[in-house]
């Protein structure tokens, strides 16, 4: 067999070695970058620093296949993320109090709750604003951190919600979980000696 006769059953598109070749993907366009930001907040509750960060990848993905250079869409995408901002589809703020109520009833610290919203591109004026918007609308005689803090060692079992005969040994093992939660070592060890219907006392005592 001849090199011409290999060359003649090769199929269509395939390269010399065989492989089917693959074709680049689309170009970026500002549809694309349309569709992909409204697929990903169908999906998910995002904030305008997730959104971007998320259309960067997309793109950094699409160009390195069409060996293109992805800063020339900075602009694009830029412009998508406003699009979406002025439509109400990403709220930073709607965003942040959402999460940080989520967060509240898993029991997250206000220093644990301050770092996961940073992790998502919230501003540090942002969370303090959600914060004070949660203290306002919770009632007056409400500890919200010493609720957390107590959401927080039962969700996790520590303290009075160790199995019966394991809770000494385990005392300074649950303090060290609490602090690491971001917790005050005084609220900590409220929590983790209190009886189960006992109410948390002022964590400073």
């Amino acid at each position: 067999m001849t090199a011409r006769n290999v060359a003649s059953r090769r199929p269509t598109g395939a390269a010399p070695d065989g492989r089917a070749e693959v074709k680049p993907p689309p170009p970026v366009t500002p549809a694309y970058l349309e569709r992909a930001a409204l697929h990903y907040l169908e999906r998910y509750s995002a904030s305008v620093a997730m959104l971007r960060q998320t259309l960067k990848r997309r793109v950094d993905k699409r160009c390195r296949l069409r060996g293109e250079e992805a800063g020339a869409f900075a602009e694009a995408i830029e412009a998508t993320v406003a699009r979406a901002v002025s439509a109400g589809l990403v709220d930073d703020a709607r965003f942040t109090a959402g999460r940080l109520a989520a967060l509240r009833r898993r029991g997250a610290s206000a220093r644990a709750l301050s770092a996961k919203l940073a992790a998502k591109g919230v501003s540090r004026e942002q969370v303090a604003s959600a914060m004070e918007a949660e203290r306002e609308t919770a009632d007056a005689d409400v500890d919200l951190e010493a609720e957390a803090a107590r959401a927080y060692a039962k969700r996790r079992r520590l303290g009075p919600w160790r199995r019966p005969g394991t809770r000494e040994a385990h005392r300074d093992r649950d303090l060290a979980a609490m602090a690491r939660a971001g917790f005050p070592y005084g609220l900590g060890r409220q929590v983790i000696e209190a009886d189960l219907d006992a109410e948390i006392a002022d964590p400073e005592a």
